[in-house]
């Protein structure tokens, strides 16, 4: 259940951004792979998974390159120079799971496996800008991986979301008023002029 309202929380995101607007200052669009474009790499991201993309700078072959990977932290360049990119990481991955390889001999490409699979990252290395979260497209096919009732609970959550959003009544309104509105037919009887609703 607690899966599922993480999964809630970033599939809903994008709905309702009005709260923590201050915290979102400074902060970079997502590209279209829900991560950023450095000036040193770029990294795409879904809720399990990165794709990191390390451009060289010029031929290389893959015993030219050192990259490496720990849980907590990354380091990529070529062998016998300063690292292109190298820090801690915005959080953990499992290890046994990255791959690295040379991409058209120019750039490394690196996919790394979250440990948390329920959070988007804001970066790849801490101190880099990151990217507002609350602005990530999250990929509607992850909703079918869910067990029917899981899923059925996350899109109620997510239709709710939007119908506030859209200042129009939530799911739970419009059961309560179909309710009240049987009992008000099948009691024809009763005075309902001074209910108050809502």
């Amino acid at each position: 259940f607690s899966r599922s309202l993480y999964l809630f929380k970033f599939l809903s995101s994008g709905i309702n951004a009005e709260y923590g607007e201050e915290s979102e200052k400074g902060k970079l669009v997502p590209n279209s792979g829900n991560g950023a474009n450095y000036d040193h790499y770029s990294f795409t991201q879904t809720l399990e998974e990165l794709e990191v993309r390390v451009p060289l700078g010029g031929s290389y072959k893959s015993r030219d390159c050192k990259v490496d990977i720990k849980d907590r932290s990354l380091s990529v360049g070529l062998k016998g120079q300063e690292p292109i990119i190298k820090g801690e990481l915005f959080a953990k991955i499992l290890t046994d799971e990255a791959m690295w390889h040379l991409e058209d001999s120019q750039v490394v490409v690196l996919t790394l496996e979250k440990f948390n699979k329920v959070e988007w990252w804001g970066t790849i290395i801490k101190g880099d800008t990151e990217i507002s979260t609350k602005k990530v497209q999250p990929e509607n096919s992850k909703l079918g991986d869910l067990d029917g009732e899981t899923r059925g609970m996350v899109e109620k959550m997510m239709y709710d979301q939007r119908q506030k959003a859209a200042g129009k009544p939530t799911s739970d309104d419009e059961k309560k008023a179909e309710t009240m509105r049987k009992f008000m037919e099948q009691h024809p009887e009763m005075d309902f002029s001074k209910c108050k609703w809502g």
